[in-house]
Order: C-alpha cells, then sequence, then structure tokens
C-alpha cells in the first residue's frame, strides 16, 4: 500500500474512527484501526465487536492495499502533524511497518495482519429510510440525559428508538429513562420507516451518532434490523449492534391527569435551581419547590451546610404545593427546553411530574419526586 493524503481529512477521519476503540481490551486487534487504499479513497474501520464506524477520505493512491495500526497512537502522530501537511502513508506488508512521513517527519508504526481483523457481518435490515442530521440530533440529544448507567438494567442502557403513534399519526420517537427521570421526543415519521422494528441503541452508540449529526444539510441513511442499526453519510457509517432485551411500557408512567400548571422561563429557572443547589448535600441534592399564587420559592436545608432560597415570578393559579426533587434531575430537564418557558404540570407531592416546552408535546418529560 502505497498513498498520499492531505493532513486535515486524515485527522478527521481517524479521529473519528478511533473514537469507538476502547482503551482497555484483551484483543490486540482490537486496539488497531484497519487502513484500506483504493482508487481514489482511503477506508479507516475501527470496531469494538458492538460498533464499528468506517469513515472514507480523499486521497492519491499510489499502490493499492491494506494493513492494521494502533489507533490512539497513530491519531496523536496525525493530531501533531503540522497543518497543511501532506501525509505519506507506505506499508510493504512484509516489514511489520506502516511508513508515516510528513515533511522531515518519519514514524514506522508496527502493523498487524488485515486478515484479523474483525469486519461486522452486513445484516438484512428490513427498513431503510433517510432523515435530516437536525431531525435525528434532536431526537437524541434530547432523550440521551435520561439513559441508564445501572448495568443490572441493561435493557435502560440505552434510548429506545420505534414507530409510535403521536397525536397526529404515527412518529418516529425516541424513549430513554433511568427510573427517575423519562424522556419521549418525536419527530414526524420518514418514508419508508413503517415497518421498522422498536431497538434499543446503546448509549455508547447514541455519543459517536452525535459526531455524524453535525451538520444540518446532510441527510442520514438509517437502516434497522431486529439487531443491528446502520447511520450512514457519505462519508462515514456507523453500524452498532442494538441491545438484546425489551424495553419497559414507559406509556405507563407518563402521567396524564396532571392538572396543577407552572409556566416558568426555563433558563431563569435553570439558573435558579444550580444556584441554590450549591449549598445541599451531594448525596441527595434535594431541592424543594412551594407554589402558590404565582411564586416559586425554591429552597435548600442541607443541616451540614447551610440553607438557600430563591423566589421566581411565575404564571401559577392553582392551590398551594410544596414538592421535591433531585436538583440535578431539574436541571438536565430544564436544560433541554430550546422555547421561551416551561410548563410544569404537577398532581400531588407524591406523583410523577409532567414536563414540556410551552404547548409542544413533542416532547415531553417525567420526573419523580423526592421527600425533602
Amino acid at each position: 500500500m502505497k498513498t498520499s493524503i492531505e493532513r486535515g481529512a486524515l485527522l478527521r477521519a481517524v479521529a473519528r474512527a478511533q473514537s469507538v476503540v476502547e482503551r482497555r481490551n484483551t484483543i490486540p486487534i482490537l486496539a488497531n484501526v484497519l487502513i484500506e487504499a483504493e482508487g481514489d479513497t482511503v477506508t479507516f474501520r475501527a470496531t469494538d465487536l458492538d460498533i464499528e464506524v468506517v469513515d472514507h477520505a480523499p486521497a492519491k493512491v499510489e499502490r493499492a492495499g491494506a494493513t492494521t495500526v494502533n489507533a490512539v497512537t497513530f491519531h496523536d502522530i496525525v493530531r501533531k502533524l503540522p497543518d497543511g501537511a501532506l501525509v505519506n502513508l507506505t506499508d510493504d506488508g512484509a516489514s511489520g511497518r506502516l511508513a508515516v512521513e510528513a515533511g522531515r517527519s518519519n514514524f514506522a508504526l508496527a502493523t498487524l495482519p488485515r486478515q484479523d481483523f474483525p469486519v461486522m457481518a452486513t445484516a438484512e435490515y428490513t427498513a431503510n429510510f433517510t432523515a435530516p442530521a437536525p431531525v435525528l440530533r434532536r431526537l437524541f440529544d434530547k432523550s440521551k440525559f435520561a439513559i441508564s448507567t445501572e448495568e443490572t438494567r441493561y435493557y435502560l442502557n440505552g434510548v429506545y428508538m420505534h414507530v409510535a403513534d403521536g397525536e397526529g399519526g404515527q412518529v418516529l420517537r425516541c424513549v430513554a429513562t433511568d427510573g427517575h427521570r423519562l424522556a419521549r421526543v418525536d419527530a414526524p415519521l420518514p418514508e419508508g420507516a413503517e415497518t421498522m422494528p422498536g431497538v434499543i441503541v446503546p448509549r455508547k452508540a447514541v455519543g459517536e451518532l452525535g459526531k455524524l449529526l453535525t451538520d444540518d444539510d446532510t441527510e442520514i441513511s438509517v437502516s434497522v434490523s431486529e439487531t443491528k442499526v446502520r447511520f450512514a453519510t457519505p462519508e462515514i457509517t456507523l453500524t452498532t449492534k442494538v441491545i438484546d432485551g425489551t424495553f419497559p411500557d414507559y406509556t405507563r408512567v407518563i402521567p396524564t391527569q396532571n392538572a396543577r400548571k407552572l409556566e416558568v422561563d426555563a433558563s431563569d429557572f435553570a439558573r435558579a435551581v444550580d444556584r441554590v443547589a450549591t449549598v445541599s448535600s451531594e448525596r441527595s441534592r434535594a431541592v424543594k419547590m412551594q407554589l402558590e399564587d404565582d411564586r416559586l420559592i425554591l429552597s435548600v436545608n442541607a443541616p451540614d451546610a447551610g440553607n438557600a432560597e430563591e423566589e421566581l415570578v411565575v404564571a401559577y393559579s392553582d392551590d398551594r404545593l410544596e414538592i421535591g426533587f433531585n436538583a440535578k434531575y431539574l436541571q438536565e430537564i430544564a436544560n433541554q427546553v430550546d422555547r421561551e418557558n416551561a410548563v410544569f404540570l404537577f398532581n400531588s407531592a407524591g406523583d410523577p411530574t409532567l414536563m414540556r416546552e410551552g404547548d409542544d408535546t413533542s416532547a415531553v418529560y417525567v420526573v419523580m419526586p423526592m421527600r425533602v
């Protein structure tokens, strides 16, 4: 293999590919990135056996071929090369080394045979559709904060992407919950997604997916089967196994009868919660909300550290209510609001609370209260 590639294009491709590589693994080949040069393209492939990223970069290929090198070391080298440099990659196959040359810099990196590199088998996808990057970004960004990190409840360790019945017909829906809070976000159902099976996209894949969805003008090709999901742009393809489990019936925990309504400026609310929570004990971080006559009093009483109180002018005309929440959960939910106002719907101090953005019901959040 012999190829030359511009440093900027190389860095982008290698950075995206190497990010899926596990720093600690017992299989040496999984620490490597597979480099394949053919035609006028160099392809970089990395995997941890559950997620596979394939990235394409334009290059001048003098001799086609393939090899694998340590992904982290290769990325570090490319990152430290000067901007605009032309990087030459040469592998003769016999020496067990990949030569990396740029200007006066020369490196020889140990390689492993490309035959040892595991390539994820292509699945028979039952549904194929395209969706604009901003639509998918909103679905996953607004739901991922509620993903559970509890390994024993592995079926909650991801975002449940499925077709559901919304208010105006079928929608593409993403749901995440950890048992304490829940996020449910809807988008118009893309053409071709009607037959899609419901799948749980793992937490790590959701994080990697965010790197594909940065360009607002990009259309993302999505392919879904019972066991895998693939997200693809012209340059990069992310394939992930889905979590083999059944997502619980989340509709049972979304309250529909909450009648007490609070409307508050979302950013003012998030900042006020952050301020009063400064004195709360790290373990519970409990914040009490007292609501009465268009007034909201946020307070924290931490015997060891002190206490704090802040009052906000809000729209609230229902019966007086005192209710407590984990400050972190309140902030995370308030930070999802893109509009000016957040609407909270309460039932009682012991029941789940519903939050949405103004009158928009395409994104709703549920948070469980706590005793204060």
